[in-house]
């Protein structure tokens, strides 16, 4: 029997306790990349917490269906139907293929998550191979009196979907168009959308397929909803993204799901919300954003950029800065020689029956309360500092605490490489040492500790220690 958990549905504005559908699997979606740059650390904070949701309910009892796509075509530069397709303007500019692009992109968001340690989907479906299925979706939705053909597109009509809006409109939203966006005069309402281009301003479109429509491509939002319900049903229980999503694409995924089936599409809604830089959101189409691999340029771990998001709660705006992301690694770094003194004196097997432990009771109750990360996140410390407990009772709880953390508590870092920054920084600090500027080796000094490693002088120069 699984445990109680408490999530916040955005559809209703208040935590809720989860309730699933069956019992046996939760049907879980996630809005997946659009696959024509990399993804920036804030797109990645959305898929950590969508991975702390899934292990979370894993750690209840439960087990979990996750299904998240690849938009590889149709997701335009504009979410109110206007400019060209993404990975198309992607292509141009770098002058590669359709195909170079998406593959180039999508194996790197793939080497992203996995040295986040977010666990893979158990299906992740491209846009591109589920066209059928999403000319399919758009006949039902015709037949159901939703669309119309103007120009040679097919609408959604919003105003034949008598509840269009309720994911949005909870909050008052405003949803009326022709204030901030250039009008498409082939809508009959502004906020109608395409669930199928035909005609679009960009006639020499590469990426067309033969539809009952016409030879085209299909609008961004109708994607999500065919693969998703061909993978988890037409009704399942949670949809996941980031706060940017509720006002546009999932109120229209929400429409056109609904007008096709006439019931209700999803139970719970989830959304993360922003990382924040110096300038704001983080958001690609500024051309100014920071990537995993920056970060591992400058001699972060990818699992210290993890611990940074866990201390904040998901429902909350993060604000980014280096200052930080040093203090998260040199705070994940303390915890790993901390939790490497258990391992060393814990029994090989360092296994026992926590259930009733009452660290490990409050330790549960703030992660199944709409995952409270940064309280369980002190509990696990709190654990690890105490004196009541054994070495065997730390080791199952930090096992425990890790199988939603995934912070690598329990693995081997011996032979870990140190990052190429901080090796030319001790090179930098050795020849000032060496040329007696004493000021700028003190100042390497203190920036390689910003950077979660001691430097240790000896008669043949130096060694490198992780704090």
């Amino acid at each position: 029997m699984a445990e109680d958990i408490s999530l916040y549905n955005t559809f209703s504005r208040r935590k809720e306790k989860f309730i699933p559908i069956d019992e046996k699997c939760i049907g879980l979606y996630t809005c997946g990349p659009t696959v024509y740059n990399y993804a920036h650390i804030g797109n990645l904070r959305t898929f950590i917490f969508e991975d702390i949701l899934k292990k979370t309910l894993s750690l209840s009892g439960y087990k979990v269906k996750h299904v998240m796509n690849i938009t590889d075509v149709g997701h335009l530069s504009d979410d109110a139907d206007n400019g060209e397709d993404k990975v198309e303007k992607a292509a141009k500019k770098e002058k590669k293929t359709i195909k170079e692009i998406v593959e180039f992109y999508t194996d790197a968001f793939l080497k992203d998550i996995n040295a986040l340690n977010i666990k893979m989907p158990d299906v992740l479906c491209k846009a591109s191979d589920h066209i059928e299925d999403m000319i399919k979706l758009i006949q039902r939705i015709e037949k159901n009196g939703h669309t119309y053909i103007s120009g040679g597109n097919v609408y959604f009509s919003i105003d034949t979907f008598k509840d269009y809006g309720k994911l949005a409109m909870l909050d008052g939203i405003d949803l009326r168009a022709g204030e901030r966006i250039e009008v498409d005069k082939k809508k009959k309402n502004p906020h109608d959308f395409v669930l199928w281009f035909t005609s679009s301003k960009f006639d020499n479109q590469s990426m067309k397929w033969p539809s009952v429509y016409g030879v085209g491509y299909p609008g961004w939002h109708i994607e999500c909803s065919a693969m998703s319900m061909k993978y988890l049903g037409e009704h399942f229980d949670i949809h996941c993204g980031g706060v940017d999503a509720i006002n546009v694409h999932h109120t229209n995924e929400i429409a056109q799901s609904e007008a096709a089936t006439g019931k209700k599409w999803v139970n719970y809604w989830l959304h993360g919300e922003f990382l924040l830089s110096e300038k704001g959101k983080m958001s690609k189409s500024t051309g100014e954003f920071t990537t995993l691999e920056l970060l591992k340029s400058k001699g972060f771990s990818p699992l210290s950029y993890r611990y940074f998001c866990l201390q904040a709660h998901y429902r909350k705006q993060l604000q980014f800065s280096y200052d930080a992301l040093s203090a998260s690694q040199n705070a994940l770094f303390s915890t790993y020689k901390k939790v490497d003194e258990i391992l060393s004196r814990a029994s090989k097997s360092g296994d026992v029956n926590i259930d009733n432990n009452e660290y490990t009771k409050e330790f549960k109750k703030n992660l199944f309360n709409d995952l409270n990360t940064p309280s369980a996140l002190a509990i696990l410390n709190k654990v690890i500092a105490s004196g009541d407990l054994s070495w065997d009772e730390k080791l199952s709880f930090v096992k425990m605490a890790d199988s939603v953390f995934s912070l690598g508590l329990l693995d081997k870092r011996n032979d870990e490489e140190i990052p190429d920054e901080i090796k030319d920084l001790a090179e930098k600090r050795l020849t000032a040492r060496k040329e007696k500027q004493y000021a700028l080796s003190d100042e390497l000094r203190n920036k390689i500790k910003e950077l979660g490693y001691d430097i240790k002088d000896n008669k043949d120069g130096y060694t490198l220690e992780k704090l």
